[in-house]
């Protein structure tokens, strides 16, 4: 396979950023508007949203083939797993600081790891578990007792990881045969869908005032135009070149939530996310030259 452009691979590294940025955009937002509105009526905002908007900009052209599937059980899951992974984590940013729960949701590759053999018939090597095992005690770092985070956060930031470890894999098993176009329309489906019945029991607590609700409809714009961002770096540059560059967004996520909400990681907590992005990115490197002896 052909090397990408530099001028391609350095336009899908921005785009990359930008998505990351947006995607840190939206955890600061919805945990901000977690303190005075519930979760579920936030998530519902954010898929709400982003549907509308695909609706809008891409079905007058596209039309059916912005559903056309050939597994359509299997967009239906990848979506329901993704609307798990924004309920738990919304949920999990309510209760502790932005950086230790995006560390903990970057727990997700290594999981995936674990998976990889089982459900996707790879193998995982010794380097990929000794990274595992690193990115473990990363966790621990960061969730240990005595280390100030709420037990109950603790557990939703980690059902958010069992979550998007989920995603991630039914992603590769879909990319290989379906449209990324589609995919990321099927998760605002879904993920709207699956919310709107509920609205009559979630919506609860004060109407929002003008200011708040331009920021509960700024989630589906974060999240719609992140995931649309990065459907197209991926597309502009191979994933062996950008995997590692996602962990950029811990750093963001620790440098918003330090400016937002006074929240910096104690020591430990630091290290921790620290440990975590190094062993994703030695995973990531790991399956690139893997990629690159094949």
């Amino acid at each position: 396979m052909p090397a990408a452009p530099a001028g391609s691979v350095l336009r899908a590294i921005v785009l990359l950023l930008g998505a990351l940025f947006l995607f840190v955009l939206l955890d600061a937002t919805a945990k901000h508007l977690a303190r005075s509105y519930p979760v579920p009526m936030l998530v519902w905002a954010r898929y709400t949203v982003h549907f509308v908007l695909m609706l809008a900009l891409l079905a007058p052209t596209l039309r059916g083939r912005l559903v056309s599937t050939a597994r359509p059980a299997r967009q239906v899951v990848r979506a329901l797993c993704l609307l798990a992974v924004t309920f738990f984590g919304m949920a999990a940013l309510a209760r502790m600081p932005l950086a230790e729960t995006t560390a903990i949701l970057f727990a997700a590759p290594l999981l995936v790891t674990l998976l990889a053999r089982p459900l996707l018939g790879e193998e995982i090597g010794a380097l990929r578990w000794m990274a595992v095992l690193t990115g473990f005690v990363g966790v621990l770092l960061i969730a240990r007792p005595g280390g100030g985070l709420v037990t109950e956060g603790v557990l939703l930031a980690l059902a958010g990881a069992v979550s998007y470890a989920f995603y991630q894999i039914l992603t590769r098993q879909l990319t290989a045969t379906e449209s990324p176009v589609t995919m990321l329309f099927y998760t605002a489906l879904v993920g709207t869908a699956a919310m709107t019945p509920l609205l009559p029991w979630i919506w609860s607590g004060p109407l929002p005032d003008f200011g708040d609700a331009l920021l509960i409809a700024s989630l589906g714009i974060y999240g719609g135009t992140g995931h649309f961002l990065l459907i197209r770096a991926f597309r502009d540059a191979p994933a062996s070149t950008l995997s590692p560059i996602l962990y950029v967004q811990l750093a963001w996520a620790t440098l918003v939530g330090w400016l937002a909400f006074g929240d910096f990681p104690d020591g430990l907590a630091f290290a921790g996310i620290v440990v975590i992005g190094c062993a994703g990115a030695m995973i990531a490197l790991h399956s690139r030259g893997a990629r690159r002896a094949r």
